[in-house]
């Protein structure tokens, strides 16, 4: 088993669109999740805040900048995650598939590194065979 992320990402339009609708999606939502309790393959999730609300710090060569939202030129606004524990990236993509989301909205699928799968100081995997192919398997 491996630790997938999806990750929502969505536009101004599709946040707009969600929040439309939020309680006919936060329902859906809940049916996902227990869905995915019920697979044993549910690990966590959670949502953020309105982006306006944020900030950004930015790390140049100077001091880090920090910078209230909303962000302009952003094209697409990390939204909120769920944790699955599944056996493949196939998996987790179907699983992504059946997340309640609005047209415009993405889901970024990525797989979540093991602690002994994160090299050491001299590029070294503390696991033999820890370093994923290019499929993100190992």
């Amino acid at each position: 088993m491996s630790k997938y992320m999806l990750i929502m990402r969505g536009t101004d339009e599709s946040n707009a669109a969600m929040m439309a609708n939020v309680q006919e999606l936060m329902a859906a939502t809940r049916t996902f999740l227990e869905e995915a309790d019920k697979a044993g393959v549910y690990l966590g999730a959670e949502g953020l805040d309105d982006p306006s609300l944020g900030v950004v710090v930015h790390f140049g060569d100077e001091a880090p900048v920090v910078t209230d939202g909303p962000y302009g030129e952003t094209k697409e606004l990390f939204g909120g995650f769920f944790l699955l524990d599944v056996a493949s990236k196939q998996e987790a993509v179907e699983w992504a598939k059946r997340v309640p989301a609005v047209a415009g909205t993405k889901i970024e699928v990525r797989r979540v590194p093991e602690e002994d799968e994160v090299p050491d100081q001299s590029g070294e995997f503390a696991k033999e065979g820890a370093r994923p192919d290019s499929r993100g398997q190992n």
